[in-house]
């Protein structure tokens, strides 16, 4: 696995999903841990096309991690791999949880870098872990599928959360939570021990993830996760 998965403390970091180079400007400057490529015209797991996300990573040139969301089949994971992004990020809906056995073909495509994205919506998601780690995979997330303004923590119960991110800490994957989330989301979230906080429609202006990421959101945001860090340092 690569050495940027390794964390230096155990707190979540913030995930800003951007659509653009000058997005992807703007959350470096504000300082996300990391800049995470999607189109949010296409849903809650839109692909860019590898052409902008190349261009995503050459803006930010190594100074925030990177990841991109690509479509859920082998080639399409490859070619996103292919535009040098730390990571590759691909949505398991309920019939691809059940095919367990395309996990490991999956993986491959992007070996020691995909992250499977979970959605709330079908139900919990700690007993997937075991097969995912075992596929290959590098992390999870989970995410809301809709993008209707109902949050994480409205779909999903707090020991849900709680069991899927320790089941990743059990399986050496990194972990993440995501779905519609604000700021004020980010104390009682932070308690469950994710690697990442992501966000998209939070951080944007008029809280609507079609318009512009908001530097003073990313400010936002990034003040709440301070303090949890150092409570607990």
């Amino acid at each position: 696995m690569p050495a940027s998965h390794v964390k230096v403390d155990s707190h979540p970091r913030l995930l800003v999903s951007v659509r653009d180079p000058a997005e992807a400007e703007v959350a470096r400057l504000a300082g996300a841990d990391l800049i995470d490529a999607k189109d949010p015209e296409r849903g809650a797991l839109g692909a860019l096309d590898p052409n902008i996300v190349r261009e995503i990573v050459g803006r930010v040139a190594g100074a925030s991690e990177t990841s991109a969301v690509a479509d859920p089949t082998p080639p399409a994971v490859a070619a996103m791999a292919a535009t040098g992004v730390d990571w590759v990020k691909a949505g398991l809906d309920a019939p691809r949880r059940r095919d367990k056995s395309a996990f490991a073909g999956l993986a491959a495509a992007a070996p020691g870098r995909l992250i499977a994205v979970l959605f709330a919506e079908d139900g919990p998601a700690a007993t997937l872990v075991p097969a995912l780690a075992e596929a290959g995979f590098a992390g999870a997330m989970i995410d809301t599928a809709g993008k209707g303004g109902v949050r994480l923590p409205d779909l999903t119960a707090p020991e849900d959360l709680a069991a899927f991110t320790a089941a990743c800490r059990r399986h050496h994957l990194m972990s993440g939570l995501a779905g519609s989330l604000r700021a004020i989301d980010i104390p009682i979230l932070a308690g469950h021990g994710s690697d990442y906080l992501g966000f998209r429609g939070g951080l944007c202006r008029d809280f609507d993830r079609r318009n512009g990421i908001d530097p003073l959101r990313i400010a936002e945001a990034l003040r709440a996760l301070r303090p949890s860090r150092r409570d607990a340092a």
